[in-house]
């Protein structure tokens, strides 16, 4: 199982725990550290869509009107942290640490 997120994510910590403890191999890959491939990217957009685009973080929050209307794919090159979090590539590829999302990676 493939986990992406960030080290400093809670949220990205907690699917990891919950995964190790229920015995799964997990590989973490830190989002800042290893930037995602592009064609890493598309699958994911595609996946996902305009959910995989944190609009509620800081980082977005700090992007000027013209540099939201960029191309999403290029954003999230450009800054990792808008990625929303945790990816998890398994069984499944889900977005998120919801009820749904565990549910489908028992931990």
């Amino acid at each position: 199982m493939n986990l992406y997120g960030l080290k400093s994510c809670d949220t990205c910590r907690k699917a990891r725990q919950a995964a190790e403890k229920a015995g799964k191999n997990v590989t973490f890959i830190d989002v800042r550290e290893t930037p995602l491939t592009a064609d890493q990217l598309q699958t994911f957009w595609d996946a996902f869509g305009d959910a995989l685009l944190n609009k509620k973080s800081t980082t977005w929050r700090g992007l000027s009107e013209q540099e939201r209307t960029d191309d999403p794919l290029n954003l999230l090159k450009l800054h990792p942290t808008l990625m929303k979090r945790p990816v998890i590539e398994g069984k499944h590829l889900t977005l998120g640490w919801t009820e749904g999302v565990q549910k489908l990676h028992p931990g």
